[in-house]
Protein backbone atom coordinates (compact mmCIF):
# COMPACT_ATOMS: atom_id res chain seq x y z
CA UNK A 1 0.00 0.00 0.00
CA UNK A 2 1.27 3.40 -1.15
CA UNK A 3 -0.32 5.55 1.94
CA UNK A 4 0.72 4.03 5.50
CA UNK A 5 -2.03 2.32 7.31
CA UNK A 6 -1.39 4.99 10.21
CA UNK A 7 -2.55 7.74 7.44
CA UNK A 8 -5.37 5.60 6.00
CA UNK A 9 -6.98 5.15 9.02
CA UNK A 10 -6.48 8.14 10.83
CA UNK A 11 -9.62 9.60 12.30
CA UNK A 12 -11.75 12.77 10.60
CA UNK A 13 -13.94 13.32 13.78
CA UNK A 14 -13.59 14.32 17.35
CA UNK A 15 -16.11 11.82 18.17
CA UNK A 16 -14.03 9.03 16.69
CA UNK A 17 -10.87 10.29 18.57
CA UNK A 18 -9.37 7.28 20.72
CA UNK A 19 -7.89 8.60 24.15
CA UNK A 20 -7.27 11.99 25.90
CA UNK A 21 -10.64 11.95 27.10
CA UNK A 22 -9.71 14.85 29.70
CA UNK A 23 -8.81 17.07 26.21
CA UNK A 24 -12.20 16.11 24.36
CA UNK A 25 -13.94 14.10 26.09
CA UNK A 26 -18.03 14.77 27.23
CA UNK A 27 -16.21 17.64 29.98
CA UNK A 28 -13.06 17.73 27.92
CA UNK A 29 -11.56 21.91 27.55
CA UNK A 30 -11.16 21.58 23.69
CA UNK A 31 -14.26 19.89 23.61
CA UNK A 32 -16.04 23.20 24.79
CA UNK A 33 -13.47 25.10 22.73
CA UNK A 34 -14.98 23.50 19.71
CA UNK A 35 -18.38 24.07 20.63
CA UNK A 36 -18.14 27.98 21.18
CA UNK A 37 -15.63 28.33 18.17
CA UNK A 38 -13.59 30.24 20.26
CA UNK A 39 -10.36 27.95 19.89
CA UNK A 40 -7.26 29.58 21.29
CA UNK A 41 -3.63 29.18 20.85
CA UNK A 42 -2.30 26.58 21.78
CA UNK A 43 0.59 23.62 22.00
CA UNK A 44 0.02 20.21 22.37
CA UNK A 45 3.04 18.03 24.38
CA UNK A 46 2.89 14.62 24.58
CA UNK A 47 4.91 11.33 23.55
CA UNK A 48 5.46 10.55 19.81
CA UNK A 49 2.16 8.97 18.49
CA UNK A 50 -0.30 10.00 20.77
CA UNK A 51 -2.43 11.98 18.37
CA UNK A 52 -1.05 15.39 18.23
CA UNK A 53 -1.21 16.33 14.40
CA UNK A 54 -4.75 14.37 14.26
CA UNK A 55 -6.20 16.59 16.99
CA UNK A 56 -4.83 19.41 15.40
CA UNK A 57 -6.28 18.95 12.23
CA UNK A 58 -9.51 17.52 13.50
CA UNK A 59 -10.12 21.15 15.93
CA UNK A 60 -9.83 22.78 12.40
CA UNK A 61 -12.08 20.80 9.78
CA UNK A 62 -14.53 20.84 12.80
CA UNK A 63 -14.18 24.97 13.55
CA UNK A 64 -13.90 25.39 9.46
CA UNK A 65 -11.04 27.49 9.53
CA UNK A 66 -8.26 27.23 6.89
CA UNK A 67 -5.58 25.22 7.93
CA UNK A 68 -1.85 25.29 7.55
CA UNK A 69 0.64 22.95 8.25
CA UNK A 70 4.78 23.53 8.55
CA UNK A 71 7.15 21.18 10.02
CA UNK A 72 10.01 22.84 12.31
CA UNK A 73 12.46 19.81 10.46
CA UNK A 74 12.36 21.61 7.49
CA UNK A 75 10.81 24.88 7.32
CA UNK A 76 12.58 27.95 7.88
CA UNK A 77 11.90 32.10 8.96
CA UNK A 78 10.81 32.70 5.35
CA UNK A 79 8.45 29.79 5.17
CA UNK A 80 7.08 30.46 7.89
CA UNK A 81 5.65 34.59 7.06
CA UNK A 82 4.96 32.97 3.76
CA UNK A 83 1.99 30.99 5.68
CA UNK A 84 1.61 34.26 7.75
CA UNK A 85 1.02 36.07 4.64
CA UNK A 86 -1.18 33.69 3.16
CA UNK A 87 -3.14 33.11 6.69
CA UNK A 88 -3.49 37.26 6.68
CA UNK A 89 -5.53 36.64 3.42
CA UNK A 90 -7.54 34.05 3.77
CA UNK A 91 -8.62 36.14 7.50
CA UNK A 92 -10.32 38.51 5.10
CA UNK A 93 -12.86 36.21 4.26
CA UNK A 94 -13.03 34.40 7.57
CA UNK A 95 -13.02 37.39 9.31
CA UNK A 96 -14.71 35.67 12.39
CA UNK A 97 -12.79 32.44 12.05
CA UNK A 98 -8.57 32.99 12.51
CA UNK A 99 -7.00 30.35 10.10
CA UNK A 100 -5.22 28.05 12.41
CA UNK A 101 -1.10 27.44 11.47
CA UNK A 102 0.18 24.20 12.68
CA UNK A 103 3.56 23.49 13.73
CA UNK A 104 5.11 19.93 13.82
CA UNK A 105 7.79 19.55 16.10
CA UNK A 106 7.64 23.21 17.39
CA UNK A 107 10.45 22.31 20.12
CA UNK A 108 13.37 22.47 17.15
CA UNK A 109 13.00 25.96 16.34
CA UNK A 110 15.35 28.28 16.87
CA UNK A 111 14.49 31.12 18.88
CA UNK A 112 14.58 33.34 16.19
CA UNK A 113 11.69 31.52 14.26
CA UNK A 114 9.64 31.48 17.21
CA UNK A 115 9.94 35.08 17.58
CA UNK A 116 8.88 35.09 13.93
CA UNK A 117 5.47 34.04 15.34
CA UNK A 118 4.87 35.97 18.11
CA UNK A 119 3.37 38.91 16.43
CA UNK A 120 0.90 37.04 13.95
CA UNK A 121 -0.42 35.12 17.10
CA UNK A 122 -0.33 38.67 18.79
CA UNK A 123 -2.49 40.47 15.93
CA UNK A 124 -4.96 37.19 15.79
CA UNK A 125 -3.64 37.19 11.84
CA UNK A 126 -3.38 33.04 13.20
CA UNK A 127 -4.23 30.36 15.62
CA UNK A 128 -1.35 28.86 16.58
CA UNK A 129 -0.95 25.12 17.35
CA UNK A 130 2.07 23.34 17.95
CA UNK A 131 3.13 20.25 18.56
CA UNK A 132 5.95 18.73 20.55
CA UNK A 133 7.44 15.76 22.46
CA UNK A 134 9.78 17.96 24.78
CA UNK A 135 8.42 20.07 27.67
CA UNK A 136 7.29 23.40 26.54
CA UNK A 137 8.82 25.19 29.82
CA UNK A 138 12.52 24.52 28.02
CA UNK A 139 12.15 24.52 24.57
CA UNK A 140 9.66 27.24 23.49
CA UNK A 141 10.28 30.92 24.22
CA UNK A 142 8.54 32.19 27.21
CA UNK A 143 7.17 35.05 24.70
CA UNK A 144 5.07 32.85 22.75
CA UNK A 145 4.54 30.10 25.59
CA UNK A 146 3.07 32.99 27.56
CA UNK A 147 0.47 33.07 24.64
CA UNK A 148 -0.81 29.96 24.08
CA UNK A 149 -2.52 27.36 26.31
CA UNK A 150 -0.17 24.23 26.98
CA UNK A 151 -2.05 20.55 26.47
CA UNK A 152 -0.53 17.61 27.42
CA UNK A 153 -1.69 14.34 25.73
CA UNK A 154 -1.07 11.05 28.28
CA UNK A 155 0.43 7.75 26.45
CA UNK A 156 -2.02 5.50 24.92
CA UNK A 157 -3.22 2.87 27.61
CA UNK A 158 -3.12 -0.87 26.40
CA UNK A 159 -6.81 -0.95 26.17
CA UNK A 160 -6.50 1.85 23.74
CA UNK A 161 -3.82 0.38 21.37
CA UNK A 162 -6.33 -2.75 21.80
CA UNK A 163 -9.06 -1.00 20.28
CA UNK A 164 -7.04 1.42 17.48
CA UNK A 165 -6.19 -2.61 16.14
CA UNK A 166 -9.56 -3.64 16.49
CA UNK A 167 -10.32 -0.52 14.01
CA UNK A 168 -7.57 -1.18 11.69
CA UNK A 169 -8.61 -4.51 11.25
CA UNK A 170 -12.18 -3.35 11.05
CA UNK A 171 -12.53 -0.39 8.97
CA UNK A 172 -9.14 -0.64 6.66
CA UNK A 173 -10.19 -1.22 2.87
CA UNK A 174 -7.05 -3.86 2.98
CA UNK A 175 -6.82 -5.72 6.28
CA UNK A 176 -10.75 -5.92 6.67
CA UNK A 177 -10.27 -8.39 3.58
CA UNK A 178 -8.03 -10.75 5.18
CA UNK A 179 -9.52 -12.78 8.05
CA UNK A 180 -7.35 -11.50 11.22
CA UNK A 181 -7.74 -12.78 14.61
CA UNK A 182 -5.34 -11.01 17.48
CA UNK A 183 -4.23 -13.77 19.39
CA UNK A 184 -1.85 -12.14 21.70
CA UNK A 185 -0.84 -8.22 21.45
CA UNK A 186 1.94 -8.39 23.96
CA UNK A 187 4.84 -8.25 21.48
CA UNK A 188 3.08 -5.40 19.72
CA UNK A 189 2.60 -3.56 22.67
CA UNK A 190 6.46 -3.58 23.38
CA UNK A 191 8.00 -2.85 20.08
CA UNK A 192 5.23 -0.30 19.70
CA UNK A 193 6.11 1.51 22.84
CA UNK A 194 3.04 3.24 23.37
CA UNK A 195 3.33 4.84 20.04
CA UNK A 196 0.45 4.58 17.85
CA UNK A 197 1.90 4.76 14.71
CA UNK A 198 4.19 2.85 15.43
CA UNK A 199 2.09 -0.06 16.82
CA UNK A 200 -0.26 0.63 13.17
CA UNK A 201 3.16 0.43 11.19
CA UNK A 202 4.47 -3.24 13.01
CA UNK A 203 0.51 -4.36 12.06
CA UNK A 204 1.01 -3.69 8.77
CA UNK A 205 4.54 -4.71 8.06
CA UNK A 206 3.33 -8.39 10.01
CA UNK A 207 0.14 -8.76 7.43
CA UNK A 208 1.87 -7.98 4.72
CA UNK A 209 4.85 -10.24 4.76
CA UNK A 210 2.20 -13.48 5.11
CA UNK A 211 0.23 -14.32 1.49
CA UNK A 212 -2.52 -16.26 3.50
CA UNK A 213 -5.68 -14.84 3.59
CA UNK A 214 -5.92 -15.32 7.18
CA UNK A 215 -3.10 -14.03 9.46
CA UNK A 216 -3.27 -15.24 13.41
CA UNK A 217 -0.80 -13.12 15.38
CA UNK A 218 1.19 -14.39 18.08
CA UNK A 219 3.79 -12.74 20.04
CA UNK A 220 6.14 -15.23 18.62
CA UNK A 221 5.29 -14.35 15.15
CA UNK A 222 5.68 -10.97 15.14
CA UNK A 223 8.71 -10.94 16.73
CA UNK A 224 9.95 -13.27 14.23
CA UNK A 225 8.23 -10.53 11.49
CA UNK A 226 10.33 -7.74 12.77
CA UNK A 227 13.39 -8.62 14.66
CA UNK A 228 15.28 -6.59 12.24
CA UNK A 229 13.49 -3.29 13.37
CA UNK A 230 13.83 -4.08 17.29
CA UNK A 231 16.26 -1.61 18.86
CA UNK A 232 18.08 -1.63 21.77
CA UNK A 233 16.35 1.43 23.26
CA UNK A 234 13.36 3.08 22.43
CA UNK A 235 13.04 6.72 23.61
CA UNK A 236 8.98 6.93 24.06
CA UNK A 237 9.10 2.98 25.19
CA UNK A 238 9.30 1.16 28.86
CA UNK A 239 12.86 0.64 28.14
CA UNK A 240 13.37 4.53 28.26
CA UNK A 241 11.91 4.83 31.43
CA UNK A 242 14.39 1.85 32.71
CA UNK A 243 17.41 3.10 31.82
CA UNK A 244 16.67 6.46 32.75
CA UNK A 245 15.89 5.11 36.35
CA UNK A 246 19.33 2.83 35.88
CA UNK A 247 21.17 5.71 35.17
CA UNK A 248 20.27 8.25 37.78
CA UNK A 249 20.11 5.12 40.65
CA UNK A 250 23.57 4.85 39.45
CA UNK A 251 24.86 8.22 40.38
CA UNK A 252 23.19 8.39 42.98
CA UNK A 253 24.62 5.28 44.59
CA UNK A 254 28.53 6.57 43.66
CA UNK A 255 29.34 4.30 41.36
CA UNK A 256 30.52 6.38 37.92
CA UNK A 257 31.38 2.91 35.91
CA UNK A 258 27.30 2.17 35.71
CA UNK A 259 26.86 5.71 35.52
CA UNK A 260 28.99 6.49 32.18
CA UNK A 261 27.54 2.93 30.86
CA UNK A 262 23.56 3.83 31.15
CA UNK A 263 25.25 7.03 29.67
CA UNK A 264 26.27 5.62 27.00
CA UNK A 265 23.05 3.52 26.75
CA UNK A 266 21.34 6.88 25.66
CA UNK A 267 23.55 8.56 23.66
CA UNK A 268 23.61 5.82 21.31
CA UNK A 269 19.63 5.29 21.74
CA UNK A 270 19.77 8.47 20.13
CA UNK A 271 18.04 10.16 23.57
CA UNK A 272 17.83 13.85 23.35
CA UNK A 273 20.83 15.00 25.36
CA UNK A 274 19.17 18.02 26.86
CA UNK A 275 16.54 15.30 28.29
CA UNK A 276 19.75 13.81 30.38
CA UNK A 277 21.50 17.26 30.93
CA UNK A 278 18.15 18.62 32.93
CA UNK A 279 17.92 15.45 34.75
CA UNK A 280 21.78 15.89 35.86
CA UNK A 281 20.25 19.18 37.00
CA UNK A 282 17.55 17.76 39.27
CA UNK A 283 19.97 15.01 40.75
CA UNK A 284 22.68 17.59 41.46
CA UNK A 285 20.02 19.07 43.49
CA UNK A 286 18.13 16.70 44.99
CA UNK A 287 20.58 13.52 45.71
CA UNK A 288 24.23 15.96 46.26
CA UNK A 289 22.45 19.30 47.55
CA UNK A 290 24.95 21.20 49.79
CA UNK A 291 26.95 17.62 50.32
CA UNK A 292 29.03 19.52 47.68
CA UNK A 293 27.20 22.65 45.95
CA UNK A 294 29.41 22.28 43.10
CA UNK A 295 27.54 20.09 41.84
CA UNK A 296 24.46 22.23 41.21
CA UNK A 297 26.80 24.58 39.01
CA UNK A 298 28.72 21.74 37.41
CA UNK A 299 24.92 20.36 36.55
CA UNK A 300 23.36 23.82 34.96
CA UNK A 301 27.22 24.70 33.21
CA UNK A 302 26.69 21.43 31.45
CA UNK A 303 23.33 21.91 30.04
CA UNK A 304 24.26 25.44 29.22
CA UNK A 305 27.25 23.78 27.04
CA UNK A 306 25.68 20.81 25.42
CA UNK A 307 22.82 23.32 23.82
CA UNK A 308 26.18 25.55 22.64
CA UNK A 309 27.84 22.47 21.33
CA UNK A 310 25.99 19.88 20.49
CA UNK A 311 26.37 16.12 19.80
CA UNK A 312 29.07 14.47 19.46
CA UNK A 313 31.32 16.79 20.90
CA UNK A 314 28.84 16.82 23.50
CA UNK A 315 28.51 13.34 25.40
CA UNK A 316 32.14 14.55 26.60
CA UNK A 317 30.88 17.18 28.33
CA UNK A 318 27.93 14.75 29.82
CA UNK A 319 30.55 11.80 30.75
CA UNK A 320 32.71 14.81 32.50
CA UNK A 321 29.46 15.82 34.66
CA UNK A 322 28.26 12.59 35.46
CA UNK A 323 31.63 11.10 36.72
CA UNK A 324 31.76 14.59 38.62
CA UNK A 325 28.07 13.70 40.43
CA UNK A 326 28.80 10.49 41.02
CA UNK A 327 31.92 10.53 42.68
CA UNK A 328 30.68 13.36 44.76
CA UNK A 329 29.09 12.99 48.37
CA UNK A 330 25.59 12.71 48.35
CA UNK A 331 22.77 14.70 50.64
CA UNK A 332 19.28 14.31 49.86
CA UNK A 333 18.66 16.99 53.06
CA UNK A 334 17.41 19.77 50.74
CA UNK A 335 14.81 17.93 49.30
CA UNK A 336 13.10 16.56 52.74
CA UNK A 337 13.30 19.83 54.17
CA UNK A 338 11.58 21.38 51.17
CA UNK A 339 9.05 18.40 51.42
CA UNK A 340 8.81 18.97 55.35
CA UNK A 341 8.02 22.62 54.94
CA UNK A 342 5.57 21.92 52.25
CA UNK A 343 3.65 19.25 54.45
CA UNK A 344 3.71 21.22 57.66
CA UNK A 345 2.18 24.03 55.34
CA UNK A 346 -0.86 21.99 54.32
CA UNK A 347 -1.15 20.50 58.11
CA UNK A 348 -1.10 24.45 59.68
CA UNK A 349 -2.25 26.82 56.70
CA UNK A 350 -1.78 30.72 56.04
CA UNK A 351 0.17 30.93 59.62
CA UNK A 352 0.79 34.90 60.68
CA UNK A 353 4.18 36.14 59.72
CA UNK A 354 5.76 37.64 62.99
CA UNK A 355 5.32 41.21 63.37
CA UNK A 356 8.80 42.08 63.87
CA UNK A 357 9.86 40.87 60.36
CA UNK A 358 6.78 41.97 58.51
CA UNK A 359 7.68 44.61 55.74
CA UNK A 360 6.71 48.30 56.97
CA UNK A 361 6.09 50.49 53.77
CA UNK A 362 3.70 52.60 54.95
CA UNK A 363 3.60 55.08 58.25
CA UNK A 364 0.59 53.36 59.29
CA UNK A 365 2.21 49.80 58.70
CA UNK A 366 4.39 51.48 61.14
CA UNK A 367 2.16 52.28 63.59
CA UNK A 368 0.67 48.75 63.62
CA UNK A 369 4.28 47.37 64.87
CA UNK A 370 5.12 46.17 61.36
CA UNK A 371 9.10 45.89 61.61
CA UNK A 372 9.40 47.48 64.83
CA UNK A 373 11.43 45.12 67.05
CA UNK A 374 13.23 43.94 63.75
CA UNK A 375 16.88 43.49 64.64
CA UNK A 376 19.37 44.23 61.44
CA UNK A 377 21.80 41.09 62.04
CA UNK A 378 24.94 43.15 60.63
CA UNK A 379 24.34 45.26 63.25
CA UNK A 380 25.83 42.66 65.61
CA UNK A 381 29.12 40.51 66.65
CA UNK A 382 29.17 38.13 63.94
CA UNK A 383 26.52 39.20 61.67
CA UNK A 384 23.88 37.12 63.90
CA UNK A 385 21.02 37.76 66.65
CA UNK A 386 18.86 35.65 68.10
CA UNK A 387 14.98 36.54 66.57
CA UNK A 388 12.03 34.53 66.03
CA UNK A 389 11.56 33.90 62.34
CA UNK A 390 9.33 31.47 62.20
CA UNK A 391 4.89 32.07 62.97
CA UNK A 392 4.58 31.78 66.65
CA UNK A 393 2.59 28.13 66.53
CA UNK A 394 5.95 26.72 64.81
CA UNK A 395 8.72 28.27 67.26
CA UNK A 396 11.53 25.99 67.49
CA UNK A 397 10.56 23.71 65.05
CA UNK A 398 13.76 22.01 63.26
CA UNK A 399 13.00 21.80 59.26
CA UNK A 400 16.45 21.47 57.66
CA UNK A 401 18.47 18.69 59.19
CA UNK A 402 21.68 18.75 57.97
CA UNK A 403 23.06 15.36 56.27
CA UNK A 404 25.96 13.30 57.31
CA UNK A 405 28.93 14.70 55.09
CA UNK A 406 31.69 16.93 55.53
CA UNK A 407 30.00 20.43 54.62
CA UNK A 408 26.81 19.97 56.09
CA UNK A 409 28.60 19.09 59.44
CA UNK A 410 30.30 22.03 59.22
CA UNK A 411 26.51 23.88 58.27
CA UNK A 412 25.38 21.86 62.01
CA UNK A 413 28.46 22.63 63.71
CA UNK A 414 27.92 26.65 62.70
CA UNK A 415 24.27 26.46 63.24
CA UNK A 416 24.09 24.92 66.88
CA UNK A 417 27.32 27.39 67.59
CA UNK A 418 24.38 30.20 66.72
CA UNK A 419 21.24 28.88 67.84
CA UNK A 420 22.67 26.63 70.96
CA UNK A 421 19.68 24.27 71.90
CA UNK A 422 16.75 25.82 69.99
CA UNK A 423 16.82 23.58 66.75
CA UNK A 424 18.40 20.94 68.33
CA UNK A 425 21.46 20.62 66.45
Amino acid sequence: MSIPLAERIRPKKLDDYLSQKHLVGKNGTLKAQLSTNMLSSMIFWGPPGTGKTTLATILAEESNRPFYALSAIDSGVAAIREVIEKAKKSNTLFSNKNPILFIDEIHRFSKSQQDSLLKAVEKGWITLFGATTENPSFEVIPALLSRCQVYTLNPFTKKDLEQLLSRAILEDDFLSKKRIKLKETGALMRLSGGDARKLLNILELVVLSESSETVTLTNDMVLNKVQNNTVLYDKTGERHYDIISAFIKSIRGSDPNAAVYWLARMVEGGEDLKFIARRLIILASEDIGNANPTALVLANSTFQAITTIGYPEARIILSQCVVYLASSPKSNASYLAIKEAQKIVKQTGDLPVPLAIRNAPTKLMQELGYGKQYQYAHDYEGNFVKQEFLPEQLKGQQIYTPGKNKKENEFRNYLKGLWKNKYDY
